[in-house]
């Protein structure tokens, strides 16, 4: 079957949705969620000691992929209103296909972060950055 740009963009910004909430299961769930989604044993030290930085820093990440789902549902004419919105699905496309494939080079900067974690974060992002892309290409004329 053939979906169209539009219903792979509806596609993409249900993931990209899905993913922030993910990120809102860890800070309600705590460290075991922390440590099974693979962020590392240091920020689920941190969140058992009471820190306030893997909130704010599971926030950010949430709030910038609910804007991401946003641009993609803009994309797919189900929303209105955002600026740019080619360009934009254009860059989020690239930083979730750049995710991807770059994880070797990340690797070193997140030492705690399991071989599990970066071939299935890895795996995650491919299949997102794909249905980005794929829908903004058959998009692209009506945008």
């Amino acid at each position: 079957m053939i979906i169209s740009g539009a219903q792979a963009l509806v596609i993409g910004a249900a993931l990209s949705a899905a993913a922030a909430v993910a990120h809102l299961a860890c800070i309600l769930w705590g460290a075991p969620a922390y440590r099974f989604m693979g962020a590392g044993e240091k920020m689920a030290r941190a969140v058992e000691a009471g820190k306030l930085r893997p909130t704010l820093v599971t926030l950010g990440v949430t709030a910038v992929l609910l804007v991401w789902s946003a641009y993609a549902l803009a994309g797919a004419g189900i929303m209105g209103g955002l600026p740019l919105v080619k360009f934009v699905l254009l860059a989020i496309s690239t930083v979730y296909l750049s995710r991807a494939v770059a994880f070797p080079l990340l690797k070193p900067a997140f030492p705690e972060n399991s071989q599990v974690f970066w071939l299935v974060s890895s795996g995650i992002c491919l299949v997102i950055g794909l249905v980005h892309i794929y829908g903004l290409v058959l998009q692209w004329p009506v945008l």
